[in-house]
């Protein structure tokens, strides 16, 4: 990460824990390389090469959002080890993805659990046999179909499925005493979004999922995202989440008018903008719009 990123970090960092009278700010400060920063109760989030991981740190034990890649995921576990001599308790995983899961078999032989929806798991072990790689997986051993709670200390934690969205087996994870959700990758804070067909991905249910969560969570919720275009705001409120719901429903509009004025696939890829959607960013729009056109044309 660039230094005035960091510099950036550390003073949000600093700024909590001098709110808060928790530990010393020094005791947090951390590689460059990578953000890991307190949010509120107890909570905190890193991010280095990946889906973004939530961490959890109370009296009970540790529990872990996502895992990224092994590499990002034994940095994160050296971290939390110098604030607790808990045991790691439970690590969920949002949905399947690499990014999200490879970093999963770092954490073998010390986790107690992993969790996922059913789906995710299928998804996992579909992708590992393809890639050959089965011998690089810590799979989930706990599954979940429409919700899923459990309690750590004074956390309760409760996973929700409201159908397909990125992918079939997408769950956000409230952490309900810290009112912190981790969306997964069901958010892509001002990014072209990756939509994975291939593992039952649907634009048109994708700002369902985000509807229900705006009827789920509230305005004081803090949200943990997959991924933002600015590395900075991989965290953020419900204005987030109705903004990447209008994003879904720009995109599945425009992808289903010019079908029905029958433009082709190619000249529905020309689009360098969705029409009604500001402020989304990157080099991924062909990926929506691919994933949209094969969906509503079927």
């Amino acid at each position: 990460m660039q230094r005035r990123s960091f510099l950036l970090n550390t003073a949000v960092a600093a700024g909590a824990f001098t709110l808060s009278g928790k530990k010393s700010f020094a005791s947090w400060v951390t590689d460059p390389a990578y953000q890991f920063k307190p949010l509120r109760n107890n909570m905190g989030m890193f991010a280095e090469q990946g889906g973004t991981i939530a961490w959890l740190v109370n009296k009970e034990g540790i529990v872990v959002v996502d895992a990224e890649f092994p590499d990002p995921a034994t940095h994160l576990i050296a971290e939390l080890k110098k604030q607790s001599d808990k045991p790691f308790e439970w690590l969920i995983n949002t949905h399947h993805h690499g990014d999200h899961t490879a970093g999963n078999i770092s954490f073998k032989g010390l986790v107690k659990n992993v969790a996922a929806h059913a789906n995710s798991l299928a998804n996992q072990k579909n992708v590992a046999a393809a890639q050959k790689k089965e011998d690089v997986q810590l799979y989930p051993d706990i599954t979940f179909t429409d919700t899923w709670k459990i309690k750590v200390g004074d956390e309760r934690i409760q996973a929700y499925y409201f159908g397909p969205g990125h992918t079939n087996g997408d769950s956000m994870i409230h952490f309900e005493h810290a009112n912190i959700v981790h969306m997964g990758d069901l958010v892509f804070n001002r990014r072209y979004p990756y939509i994975d067909r291939s593992a039952g991905a649907s634009v048109k249910n994708w700002p369902l999922t985000l509807e229900m969560a705006q009827k789920k969570f509230d305005k004081d919720t803090l949200f943990v995202f997959g991924h933002a275009f600015d590395p900075l705001k991989v965290t953020g409120k419900m204005e987030d989440i109705k903004a990447m719901q209008n994003f879904m429903e720009k995109l599945a509009g425009f992808v289903q008018t010019s079908i029905k004025a029958g433009k082709t696939k190619e000249e529905i890829l020309q689009a360098k903008s969705i029409p009604g959607v500001t402020g989304w960013q990157g080099d991924g729009i062909e990926r929506g719009l691919t994933a949209a056109y094969e969906e509503f044309s079927a």
